[in-house]
């Protein structure tokens, strides 16, 4: 059963040196990105779109830099790190908020990045703002789902505790979480870990520059000796990362992509509506199975997360009574 199954995955590919490495995380961002420039030159070469199929590269590029990456660290940043931590925990360490290798993106904040560099990138280029995020919109959840992904397998933001579900996964990161119980077991866990694998307890002598915590996370990865060991101390929790990836990701890109290609006709705007409409809704549905990663605005009520999605609606309303407004308009004319 997936419930006694421990999380091993490594989220680094190849270790090149101390510092360097090809991360899951930054490939997981890259396949969203080709994904998403391949869909829309596809859209683009069918008129399903306000660019010429030869500017979709340098527009992806530039939403990337500006729109997802600065958006979505900032995002982050504010969002959560400077909630959870403390404002000093960047005073104290400026260049954190360069360090995306070591994940912290938040999808609101790449989101909202992307609605004002559109913004700015359709009064200079010409074209219809509404027809330029429609087509962004449509190719976005690929990449929410590569971004989730790579979330399980660095083996953060994961779910709640699901004691009597079969497909529940258990988390080593829980080890360093203070609100965790599996925190408290730490001690233990260790213990019972160098007892079962001797290179284990020997590293221990001599831990280095690396904390006890990365000691035991990568003999997890190479030893299914401590995973078994480690097993009774750690809480069966929802898979709540792959949840959003079918979600926000597989499922919101799906419905999007029918309505773009069925209706070719549709009014600009139409398309960015139904995207915040559908993510606000799915993102607070899959909310209720993910542990916190903030402080809750209505304690046991409303997440962060939750929240946040909760402002989107008002994008959504926006963009729609747009939309079709525009197309009663056309059908007057």
């Amino acid at each position: 059963m997936f419930a006694t199954y421990v999380h091993q995955l490594d989220p680094v590919i190849i270790q090149f040196t101390e510092k360097i490495a090809l991360r899951w995380y930054g490939l997981a961002y890259l396949a969203g990105f080709l994904a998403g420039f391949l869909l829309l030159k596809y859209l683009a070469k069918r008129n399903l779109w306000v660019l010429k199929p030869e500017k979709t590269a340098d527009f992806i590029a530039a939403a990337a830099l500006f729109g997802v990456f600065i958006g979505g660290r900032l995002g982050y940043i504010l969002f959560y790190q400077i909630q959870r931590d403390g404002l000093e925990s960047i005073t104290n360490d400026p260049l954190l908020i360069l360090r995306v290798w070591e994940g912290g993106m938040a999808s609101h904040g790449g989101i909202l990045g992307l609605v004002i560099f559109t913004f700015f990138y359709a009064r200079k280029h010409k074209v219809s703002w509404t027809g330029l995020g429609d087509g962004l919109c449509v190719v976005a959840p690929i990449g929410l789902m590569c971004g989730r992904i790579a979330n399980f397998i660095n083996g953060e933001l994961y779910g709640r505790i699901a004691a009597n579900t079969p497909w529940a996964v258990k988390f080593p990161t829980t080890f360093t979480d203070p609100k965790a119980p599996e925190s408290l077991r730490f001690d233990e866990a260790l213990s019972a870990a160098a007892d079962a694998e001797p290179a284990l307890a020997k590293s221990l002598e001599e831990p280095g520059k690396v904390t006890y915590y990365e000691i035991l996370t990568d003999a997890n990865r190479h030893s299914d000796a401590v995973t078994k060991a480690i097993e009774p101390y750690l809480e069966p929790r929802h898979p709540s990362q792959l949840y959003e990836a079918l979600l926000e990701g597989a499922g919101l890109f799906v419905i999007l992509w029918f309505v773009r290609v069925k209706f070719p006709n549709a009014p600009n705007g139409l398309l960015t509506g139904l995207f915040f409409a559908l993510y606000a809704s799915f993102r607070i549905f899959a909310e209720q199975f993910r542990e916190p990663d903030a402080a809750w605005v209505i304690k046991g009520l409303l997440t962060q997360g939750q929240f946040l999605s909760l402002f989107m609606y008002l994008f959504a309303a926006a963009f729609l009574i747009f939309a079709f407004r525009k197309k009663r308009m056309s059908a007057v004319a």
